[in-house]
């Protein structure tokens, strides 16, 4: 089933929508989940919170992209999930050092404006835009899906100190065109 058909079913309020975003896209929103959370009952606690919220979602949002719809949605469930459950304690996982390494760059904006928000992810849709595609896809796999660097490298057959030389410079350059966009830390 495509995804325009996909979308049609939460329009008509069928529950063959949800069996169908699952069927087509689960692994993908699983993997997203686990990344971040690396516990598999949370995940799943994250996906039925997921699967809940696009049900809400559709209509009245008539994404363009289901599979960029639903990742973002279970990403964001998932984020908020881990931050509760870390609040009070630092563990050096994955996630802290993604967060961590990106705290580098991006002014972290949880109360800000919806303004500042938007200015925020439009400043890094054009600056994802810019890059070219192998330190893009590497930047992404590391700070959107949460990807070790071990694993981004054996992915991209590249050697993990090249990984780690690209995803620096790329936050170097995203630091510089974040303050000549006038939004800094």
């Amino acid at each position: 089933m495509d995804d325009a058909e996909i979308i049609a079913l939460y329009f008509d309020r069928s529950q063959m929508a949800i069996k169908e975003s699952r069927k087509k896209y689960g692994n993908y929103c699983r993997t997203i989940s686990m990344n971040i959370l690396r516990n598999h009952e949370d995940v799943e606690e994250c996906l039925s919170d997921a699967w809940m919220k696009v049900w809400s979602s559709i209509p009245p949002e008539r994404p363009e992209c289901l599979s960029a719809f639903l990742g973002r949605i279970t990403r964001n469930i998932s984020l908020s999930l881990w931050r509760k459950k870390n609040s009070k304690k630092r563990k050096n996982c994955e996630t802290d050092i993604c967060l961590d390494e990106l705290s580098e760059c991006i002014p972290e904006r949880q109360g800000g404006s919806v303004t500042e928000n938007l200015e925020l992810k439009d400043a890094l849709d054009r600056f994802l835009d810019s890059l070219n595609p192998e330190p893009r896809v590497i930047f992404m796999k590391r700070y959107w899906y949460f990807i070790p660097v071990k694993k981004i490298a054996e992915e991209l057959s590249m050697n993990e100190g090249a990984v780690k030389m690209s995803l620096l410079r790329t936050r170097k350059k995203l630091r510089q065109f974040l303050e000549e966009e006038d939004i800094y830390l």
